[in-house]
């Protein structure tokens, strides 16, 4: 049971593409209203009911009164037309704890939202089908949106390629640190970061920049960070772009905090650096 934005919700939803032919602009200015509109993240998660009974007449039911549905499944994905409109429900169905599930299909047009009797603010989603009849449903063929998932992921790949991005990088994490701000390693000394601590994504000290290299023409080129061992042996010098690291400092700009989105024992395993 979820919360119940009454039916009209539906035709909203079913209604998109029409609406937006009546705005000439992309954008709306049509608040929320909690009384007909349903949010698309509301009905992920939500359980559907199958009944044999006819409930096309309901716009309320008591708990009492469902205890002869079927509880089968729980909506997994929603499934937009390429102008707008909500095609489908994705539901899985079966199996136990998310093993042996399948996924179908089922339109939108075929779900009834019915009230809580008791508290018109839930609602049951409800078809008109029974456990033989899911059961036996063809499973959602995924095929096609996999397919163009990966075809996107290729096609971003080589453009990242193509634009002469080094793709084993690690992408810098985003740190947000009370007293501090984002700062552009342009914007530092070699004194303000050789000895600085490395950290990871959840703050924990994974090491410190030992040493900077610079190109042949100057600029600079990669950190040199010194991780693992205790009170400085058995440590293992590991190289690594500016690129993948954020840089912050107070606002005062006497303590520089280096951030990489990665753990001790990952840089431990990257090949060591040879000066």
């Amino acid at each position: 049971m979820k919360r119940f934005m009454t039916t009209t919700a539906i035709a909203l939803l079913i209604g998109t593409s029409a609406m937006a032919d009546d705005h000439t602009a992309p954008f709306s200015d049509t608040p929320f209203n909690v009384a007909v509109d349903l949010n698309a993240s509301e009905m992920i998660g939500a359980r559907v009911y199958a009944t044999e009974n006819d409930t096309s007449a309901m716009t309320s039911v008591s708990v009492d009164q469902t205890t002869e549905w079927d509880d089968i499944g729980e909506i997994n994905d929603i499934i937009l037309t390429r102008d707008g409109a909500a095609q489908s429900v994705i539901v899985g169905v079966g199996g136990f704890l998310g093993m042996g599930e399948k996924d179908v299909s089922i339109n939108m047009s075929d779900l009834r939202f019915i009230s809580d009797g008791e508290s018109p603010d839930d609602y049951f989603i409800v078809i008109n089908s029974n456990v033989a009849g899911v059961t036996d449903a063809p499973a959602y063929d995924r095929t096609a949106m996999e397919e163009r998932a990966e075809d996107m992921a290729d096609v971003a790949h080589d453009e990242m390629k193509e634009a002469g991005r080094d793709l084993s990088l690690m992408t810098p994490p985003l740190i947000e640190r009370d007293g501090y701000q984002a700062t552009m390693v342009e914007d530092l000394t070699a004194e303000d970061l050789t000895g600085a601590r490395v950290y990871g994504p959840s703050d924990e000290d994974i090491g410190e920049i030992d040493e900077i290299l610079l190109t042949d023409s100057g600029e600079l080129d990669r950190a040199v960070l010194d991780v693992g061992g205790f009170l400085g042996l058995g440590e293992r010098s590991v190289a690594v772009s500016f690129e993948e690291l954020t840089i912050i400092r107070t606002d005062e700009g006497d303590d520089v905090r280096i951030y990489i989105d990665s753990s001790q024992e990952a840089l431990e395993a990257k090949p060591a650096y040879e000066n």
